[in-house]
């Protein structure tokens, strides 16, 4: 188990973790450090009770211990991972939560969308545009295309809305996300119920329209989580959403 989190720490981590590379601070360190945790955990990579082990991540980043220390501080405030007996491991998220977040996702990521529309420059929407474009070219097996595209499209939206407290707390509501785990659940169909939702969204961009820019991204996150929801857990008593972080399923 922990040879596998190490392997999945290690693939998130950028060329940049080589702490002795010049021109590289202490602080931005701890902030690469944070942010690969950080997505291994969203992703699924790294799953719910799994051991965050000083040492060995230290190791596996290329960093001292030091980064690692102040990027699990972090990650426990955003109640991200829990502290065990020895260490820390991360904390599984309950399904009531999974919902709430969601909510809040789709309120700030509308109003992100919103104020796209009146912010973003011609060049970003026609980015925009081209990434929604490239999308509905790849195959729906590819899992990791899919995942890829997917935030790269929401990513161009989010900052072309200008606005940083904004896109932090969307990334603070994203315990919830389309990762590999989720993509190797849903259907075909499904992605292509995506790309529409994707479709309408790039159109009100283009448009300038922002009421429509707004409800197509709220209807966007609601309408996937909803299938998340369904594909993981169909029972209402579910206590939580550990089964988006099983192996893969998929040939």
């Amino acid at each position: 188990m922990q040879k596998r989190l190490l392997t999945a720490a290690a693939e998130h981590a950028p060329a940049r973790f080589d702490s002795e590379a010049k021109g590289v601070g202490a602080r931005r360190r701890s902030g690469d450090v944070y942010e690969t945790l950080r997505n291994a955990i969203l992703s699924g990579e790294i799953r719910p009770n799994e051991p965050l082990i000083e040492a060995d991540l230290a190791s596996a980043l290329n960093v001292s211990r030091t980064p690692i220390r102040e990027a699990i501080q972090r990650l426990a405030v955003e109640q991200l991972i829990v502290a065990r007996k020895r260490g820390w491991a991360v904390r599984e998220i309950t399904a009531a939560e999974a919902s709430e977040n969601s909510e809040v996702r789709a309120a700030l990521e509308g109003y992100a969308a919103r104020l796209a529309v009146e912010r973003a420059s011609d060049e970003e929407i026609a980015a925009a545009v081209a990434v929604h474009r490239r999308r509905l070219t790849i195959n729906p097996t590819n899992d990791t295309a899919r995942v890829e595209t997917n935030r790269e499209l929401h990513g161009i939206i989010v900052a072309a809305a200008r606005n940083e407290k904004l896109r932090d707390a969307i990334l603070r509501s994203g315990r919830f996300y389309f990762n590999g785990s989720v993509a190797r659940m849903t259907s075909e169909e499904e992605f292509h119920l995506s790309n529409r939702d994707h479709e309408q969204i790039v159109q009100a961009l283009q448009a300038r329209d922002s009421d429509a820019a707004e409800l197509a991204m709220r209807n966007h996150i609601m309408r996937t989580f909803h299938i998340f929801q369904k594909l993981s857990y169909p029972s209402h008593a579910a206590a939580s959403l550990a089964p988006l972080h099983t192996a893969p399923v998929r040939d």
